[in-house]
């Protein structure tokens, strides 16, 4: 494997986080993802998986160490180019995050007009995102009128919509059963092979097992990578099968599912 920094779409090195006086929360995080990789993050509750998404998406700083992302150092970043820099990071909040007094269109058009879009353009992109993930019949319905799992597509939409270089989602089947949870992590494989790379946070563990993605996973601030597993050839055609399957009916019935 190659280790130029132009491979990278994120670099840690010898990262440390604390929050004030307290302890750290994040120690001695050292690693890599390459550009167009897809990972889960796992661990259990307070391990430290939100904390290092925030310094992914460039909400903190780390207390020591360094953090390269798209081949800038953030800790040379001045404040008039994180904009920018930000604008390639697409993130699902746990809490989604979503404009309550906002139609759903509007919600997902917002990154599209804060970057200047045309609105013959924007609305064209919308409204096919949002008939994508199975909420064509919602455009103009409020947050606060939709179920959770159709605010947490709302919520998908609009981190996708600007096709972002990287894109973290924090707990994104969190408020969804398991068909559900299947269907939008498909949705993000999609998008996957669209060239952005992926990091999902989540607590599923079944989930996880049951796709095959390498693996981060925090464990008291520390960080472990477990690699994808490898199957054999007749069992890979026959998941590729089943998951193109999955995704197809998953479609058929994004308008009818919560």
């Amino acid at each position: 494997m190659s280790t130029d920094d132009s491979d990278y779409i994120v670099r840690f090195e010898n990262v440390g986080l604390r929050y004030g006086l307290g302890p750290e929360v994040l120690q001695d995080i050292t690693y890599s993802l390459e550009a167009g990789s897809f990972h889960f993050l796992v661990g259990a509750s307070g391990a430290g998986k939100s904390s290092l998404l925030r310094l992914m998406y460039l909400a903190n700083k780390p207390s020591r160490g360094l953090v390269n992302i798209f081949g800038r150092d953030i800790a040379t970043l001045s404040r008039a180019e994180l904009p920018a820099v930000r604008r390639r990071i697409g993130v699902v909040f746990q809490e989604f995050r979503l404009l309550s007094h906002l139609s759903a269109f509007d919600n997902v058009a917002l990154p599209l007009r804060v970057a200047g879009v045309k609105e013959d353009e924007v609305e064209r992109n919308v409204v096919e995102l949002l008939s994508w993930v199975g909420l064509k019949d919602h455009l103009l319905a409020r947050p606060p009128t939709l179920s959770g799992g159709q605010q947490q597509r709302v919520a998908i939409a609009r981190a996708v919509i600007a096709r972002p270089r990287l894109l973290l989602a924090d707990e994104p089947t969190g408020n969804v059963d398991d068909r559900m949870a299947l269907r939008l992590v498909h949705l993000f494989e999609e998008l996957n092979k669209l060239g952005t790379s992926i990091v999902i946070a989540t607590h599923n563990e079944t989930l996880v097992d049951k796709l095959r993605h390498p693996c981060l996973r925090l464990e008291e601030g520390r960080l472990s990578m477990r690699p994808a597993p490898v199957v054999n050839a007749a069992a890979d055609a026959s998941t590729a099968g089943r998951r193109r399957a999955e995704s197809d009916q998953a479609r058929q019935n994004s308008g009818t599912v919560a």
